[in-house]
């Protein structure tokens, strides 16, 4: 069973939706080093759902 480009993006802006919450949750509670972690995942994520096709 093979997952389709589709379905990719859809995991992918989820994944984006949820690390943003938990980044302003982060800020907003002060604690900077998690949220340090959250923004490279959303970078990392980001530049994943790039490399998925068109």
């Amino acid at each position: 069973m093979t997952v389709s480009d589709r379905q990719l993006k859809a995991f992918y802006l989820i994944g984006v939706a949820l690390n943003t919450l938990g980044l302003i949750y982060s800020i907003d509670t002060g604690e900077y080093l998690f949220a340090g972690t959250f923004a490279l995942i959303l970078g990392y994520l980001g530049f994943r759902y790039r490399m998925v096709g068109p």
